[in-house]
């Protein structure tokens, strides 16, 4: 166990790291301990209903997810910190929705990759907490590990679990990152707060392919995130029409929760919009070629799904698109496609 270098006790050290936390970036710090029994029976149920699809990831580490002492041995505390991402200057996103030549991207993919970002800062408050405390051991995360990162959030008061299954906070919505530090310091917790979607069913009913399937329960299978980032494979036909022009990623429950209307706006430039991405013409981006996607999306989260599954992504939006004599051009050239799944989308776009 972690034992204070100092006179100051543990209640201090956590005002401490709450003001660090706050000087590298980061709007809330909260720290639970490591019971996450009820969040494991809720992820096995989940996965048992295969809500989970191609996301093996899921499941394959075990316990490690729920137990964070299996994870990092000697943890008895997670140190839970949000950074929002919206930012400042950005196209309306339902303006971007409602217009066919427009691809709709996510609005925490317009700007640089926050897990690098996000990773950095977590490590300089990790060192700032080693320099208070004698033998701490500690392991930063940032999505990139078996965590239950949601949950964790839930137990430390940085917000609930929404009926949609993302974090909500009171005062500042849904948009922020999630960021942890599995620790050995007996850090106090901070409070749990209390949920308070009541009888709203907003998220419920926007959801454009119906992923969520009740109140708290996702199916991935659905959801329009999975289909463009996740799924490597042919997204199922039957979901393609109700994808609009939705290219990476999908806002439209956060969009119409009534918390977020107290959501903050970051001035953080890292996040701010690339390339015109938040207002990007579907045709324009169909147009790249594989150099020009890896390069012109260096340090984007949106490079990840690569370069094929941007395309199929692509060619689906220009199917639901009102047809033109440009948007037909632009798949028409794209018939003979090095890719199977790229020219499949392709032809089922013409055949809209």
């Amino acid at each position: 166990m972690a034992e204070l270098k100092t006179a100051i006790t543990m209640n201090d050290l956590l005002i401490k790291t709450q003001q660090w936390a706050q000087s590298f970036g980061f709007q809330q710090l909260g720290v639970s301990d490591i019971d996450l029994s009820k969040a494991e029976e809720q992820l096995a149920s989940w996965l048992k209903a295969g809500f989970h699809g191609d996301m093996d990831y899921m499941q394959r580490h075990g316990t490690k997810r729920s137990r964070p002492e299996e994870l990092v041995p000697g943890t008895v505390r997670v140190i839970t910190v949000r950074m929002d991402y919206m930012p400042d200057h950005v196209e309306d996103s339902w303006s971007v929705i409602n217009d066919e030549q427009q691809g709709f991207i996510s609005r925490y993919a317009l700007g640089r990759d926050y897990h690098k970002l996000m990773r950095k800062r977590l490590l300089k408050l990790a060192k700032k907490l080693e320099e208070e405390v004698a033998s701490s051991a500690y392991r930063v995360f940032c999505d990139s590990a078996p965590v239950m990162e949601k949950a964790l959030a839930q137990k430390s008061g940085i917000g609930w679990i929404g009926k949609h299954s993302n974090i909500l906070n009171r005062e500042h919505g849904s948009y922020f990152f999630l960021g942890e530090i599995y620790t050995d310091i007996p850090l106090p917790v901070t409070a749990e707060t209390s949920e308070h979607c009541g009888s709203c069913t907003s998220c419920i009913d926007i959801c454009p392919t119906k992923a969520i399937v009740a109140p708290y329960q996702v199916d991935a299978r659905r959801c329009i995130s999975y289909l463009t980032i996740e799924l490597r494979e042919s997204i199922p036909v039957e979901f393609r029409s109700l994808m609009g022009n939705r290219i990476y990623g999908c806002d439209d429950c956060q969009l119409v929760c009534p918390w977020n209307k107290f959501s903050q706006t970051t001035d953080e430039s890292a996040y701010s919009p690339r390339l015109g991405l938040d207002s990007p013409q579907l045709v324009d981006l169909f147009a790249w070629t594989e150099p020009e996607f890896l390069s012109r999306l260096e340090g984007s989260p949106i490079r990840r799904i690569g370069y094929e599954c941007w395309l199929r992504n692509i060619a689906v939006a220009l199917g639901n698109a009102n047809k033109s004599e440009t948007v037909t051009a632009a798949l028409q050239g794209r018939l003979n496609d090095p890719s199977a799944m790229v020219r499949e989308h392709v032809e089922w776009a013409l055949a809209q």
